[in-house]
Order: C-alpha cells, then sequence, then structure tokens
C-alpha cells in the first residue's frame, strides 16, 4: 500500500482525474473540502514544481511573491493540472491571496478564458464567537457556489458523509504519523509527506483503504537523527529528501502539507441542524500555521509536537519570500530547549546543508 500511495503522490493531477470525477482545484488548507466532496466533485490540492520555470506567474504576480504562489499560476495557465471543473482558494496567506485576485483579474480582462471559475474562502483564526459566525458565513458562501457549479443542491446527507469520510482519513493520517515517532522509526519524513499528499488527490474512501492497508503493512526501520521541522509549508519532497539523506529524520512538523492537515477532525455533532457550525469551528480553529498564528501560539504547538515526536534538533525552514517563520523561531527555540537552526531565505524546494553542520555537531556533543 505504500507503494501505491507513493506512486500517487508522484503525479497527483493523473491520479485525480483517472478517478473520473471532476476536479476542483483547491489552493490552501483553509478549503473545506467536505463541501466539494459532497457536491460530487474531488477536491485536489494544488502544489507548485520548484523544478518548472515559473515565467508566466513571476510575470503576472511579480517576483516579490511567494515562489510556490508563483508556480501554482504559472501550473495553471499551463494547464498542468488538466481540466479543472473550478478552482477554490483560501486565504491561508498572502501569497495565496494575491493568486485569487490574478485569476480573477485575468478572467475580468478577458485573458483567463482557459482558467477555471475561482471562489475565496476568507477563513480567519482568531478565538473569538464573531470569527465563528464569519467562518460559518463562508462555509455557506462555498456551499452555494458549489451547488451552482454542480447544478444540484448539497444536500445535507451528502454532506455528513463527505464530513464522516474525511475525518476518517484524518483518524487515519494520525496513525500513520505514529509510525514514524515510534523507535526505531518505521516511516520516514519524505515518505509520510508523501502519504498526506497522496490523500489530497484522492476520493476519501479510497484514500482511507490504501491508508489502512499501510497500517497493516510490516514497514522496516528508518533510522536518523531525530528532529522537528518548522518553519515554511512542503508541497514539495526536496527539502525532506536533502535532509534525510544527510542523516536527519523528520519525524514531525508544523506545516499544513504535514501534521497540521490531519491534527483536527470536524467530529459533528448529533444535531444535523449544527453541521455547518461544526465544519466552520474546524476550520477557524485549525493550525496554527506561520501565516496565521501568534508567536506564543506556535511556540506551544512546537514544544508539545516536538516532544511527542522525540525530538532531538530542530531546524527552522523559512523559504524565500515567506517571512512568518523568522519571527516565529526565538519562541520556539526557547520553548523546546533543543539545538536548534535557522535557514533563512531558502529557495523553494531546496535547502543549504551547510548551514546543518553547527545543529548536527550540538546534537552529536
Amino acid at each position: 500500500m505504500l507503494d501505491e500511495l507513493l506512486q500517487v503522490a508522484g503525479d497527483r493531477p493523473a491520479a485525480a482525474h483517472a478517478t473520473g470525477l471532476p476536479v476542483v482545484g483547491c489552493v490552501g488548507a483553509d478549503v473545506p473540502v467536505e463541501v466539494l466532496t459532497a457536491a460530487g466533485f474531488l477536491p485536489l490540492r494544488l502544489a507548485g514544481d520548484p523544478d518548472a520555470p515559473s515565467d508566466a506567474g513571476d510575470l503576472i504576480l511579480g517576483r516579490g511573491v511567494d515562489p510556490v504562489a508563483r508556480s501554482v499560476l504559472t501550473c495553471l495557465l499551463d494547464g498542468g493540472y488538466g481540466p479543472l471543473a473550478a478552482l477554490v482558494v483560501s486565504r491561508d496567506c498572502e501569497a495565496s491571496l494575491r493568486l485569487f485576485y490574478a485569476v480573477r483579474e485575468l478572467h475580468r480582462t478577458g485573458d483567463g478564458a482557459a482558467l477555471p471559475p475561482v471562489h475565496l474562502v476568507d477563513v480567519l483564526h482568531l478565538p473569538h464567537r464573531s470569527t465563528t459566525a464569519y467562518v460559518l458565513a463562508k462555509v455557506r458562501e462555498l456551499r452555494a457556489q458549489v451547488a451552482r457549479w454542480s447544478g444540484h443542491d448539497v444536500a445535507d446527507d451528502a454532506l455528513a458523509a463527505a464530513v464522516a469520510a474525511h475525518d476518517r482519513v484524518r483518524t487515519l493520517l494520525g496513525r500513520v504519523a505514529t509510525l514514524r515517532r515510534v523507535r526505531p522509526a518505521r516511516l520516514s519524513g519524505m515518505q509520510a509527506l508523501a502519504v498526506v499528499a497522496a490523500t489530497t488527490a484522492l476520493p476519501p474512501d479510497r484514500a482511507a483503504e490504501l491508508l489502512d492497508g499501510l497500517l497493516a503493512q510490516p514497514l522496516p526501520d528508518v533510522t536518523g537523527t531525530r528532529v522537528f521541522l518548522t518553519g515554511s509549508s512542503h508541497d514539495h519532497p526536496g527539502v525532506y529528501a536533502a535532509l534525510e539523506q544527510a542523516g536527519l529524520l523528520v519525524v514531525g512538523e508544523d506545516h499544513d502539507w504535514g501534521d497540521l492537515l490531519h491534527h483536527r477532525r470536524v467530529d459533528p455533532p448529533p444535531d444535523p441542524a449544527l453541521l455547518e457550525l461544526a465544519i466552520a469551528e474546524r476550520y477557524q480553529h485549525n493550525g496554527p500555521t506561520a501565516a496565521r498564528a501568534s508567536m506564543r501560539q506556535r511556540a506551544a504547538h512546537t514544544a508539545a509536537a516536538a516532544r511527542a515526536c522525540g525530538a532531538e534538533a530542530l531546524p527552522a525552514y523559512a523559504r524565500i519570500r515567506d517571512d512568518a517563520p523568522r519571527w516565529d523561531f526565538p519562541a520556539q527555540r526557547a520553548a523546546t530547549g533543543l539545538p536548534a537552526v535557522l535557514l533563512e531565505h531558502q529557495p523553494y524546494g531546496r535547502v543549504d546543508l551547510d548551514a546543518m553542520g553547527a545543529l548536527r555537531a550540538e546534537v552529536a556533543a
């Protein structure tokens, strides 16, 4: 099952289209995928490609924007994701918002004829009841928009079934995460990253089937210096591969292509009338990501997660044009008490391993 999940992760758009379902591209982890699944769509989370030129995205967004957003826009313009029924963008960071505005403007000017219709989901993460009400309104707006795209209402029972299916995937991913926390680990960080990515390109029932098979599969030991990776998100395995080839085993992380994608479930209440509210609260309180949470929240979460993983060191990776992780690092280092290093201004999909030398020496001492 691991091999099949890794194969899906290697070409997620192809796997998504192979299902025969109409595919909706999703940008960011704040998109309520349950609504799309309930309407009969397959939500495909879009990733960039650091190994491909992003000239079109650079021209439209400017090179001052996170290279991930520029790469995603380039792939959209080039048709690299295959035919998309629609595009849903979450305001998970400023770069995603800029991407949405760019696609909307291309539609307005007539230059976006090849682009799918686009909708923005503005999920806020403040711990207030007024924020919950706002996010609930955004969930309902998405539900209405999805109904227009599909040509039929999103039925309550279909939404409840979709919530249950996605919650099951999240539960299973939580169990998969323990495979790299045990000693010795049974899954590398790069493998775990690929497994999570694969589930974002499959119907939830199929993803759950493969995850069940993975959990029942005997796996070999994986060794290395155990590190908890904080900082920028990783939609590409390049950084994990480089770290683990250098002898560092990524046993956990706090970005939304990894553990943060699945650590909170919807857990719907018995009253079906409150299901939309439960979805809103799940996305409101999900995180904490570097772009949307306070330094105190990030430090507390990182410290607890690193302890749970048995991490021996804390590398903080800050991608170029993604400055939020740099502000979090001092508090995270103090809260974890681990040997730590800040890797600043890193190129998309790559890491400067020379800067890791001092960290490895400190751990060895």
